[in-house]
């Protein structure tokens, strides 16, 4: 079966991040890429999330976000290695990072793993705009 550039250029930018093995990826006709489960990186981040009121806009935003992550974990933003904050490389042992815009300038920041089982986006945190910029260094 002959593969579709489309199809070598994704296969390509897969290997060239060294996350995800690409024979595990669930891929339909639309390269759209479903992880088998979205966790929270622990239970404190998880029980704090539980915390907030149903009717908290972030709440809600950030279960849209976990709906759309489980559909193509493509949803976010990359960020590029190189600008991946050091204090998370080292605080979540992380070689990726994404970013979801949720509601009123907050932001779910998401990793993808593989153990070549299952593919696995993890939640890490989610912050105001203002905690945003200060972990990137934007001014």
């Amino acid at each position: 079966m002959k593969k579709s550039r489309t199809d070598l250029q994704l296969n390509q930018k897969n290997l060239e991040f060294g996350f995800l093995d690409v024979q595990s990826v669930r891929q339909t006709h639309f390269d759209i890429m479903k992880p088998d489960k979205v966790i929270f990186i622990d239970k404190e981040l998880e029980d704090s999330f539980n915390q907030l009121a149903e009717s908290d806009p972030i709440k809600r935003s950030i279960k849209r976000a976990i709906q759309f992550i489980q559909e193509d974990f493509r949803c976010g933003r990359n960020v590029k290695k190189e600008l991946i904050p050091k204090n998370l490389i080292k605080r979540y042992e992380i070689n990726n990072l994404w970013i979801y815009d949720l509601s009123n300038g907050w932001r779910l920041l998401y990793s993808i793993t593989s153990d070549k089982i299952e593919i696995i986006a993890t939640i890490l945190e989610w912050l105001n705009h203002k905690d945003y910029n200060r972990l990137f260094g934007f001014n």
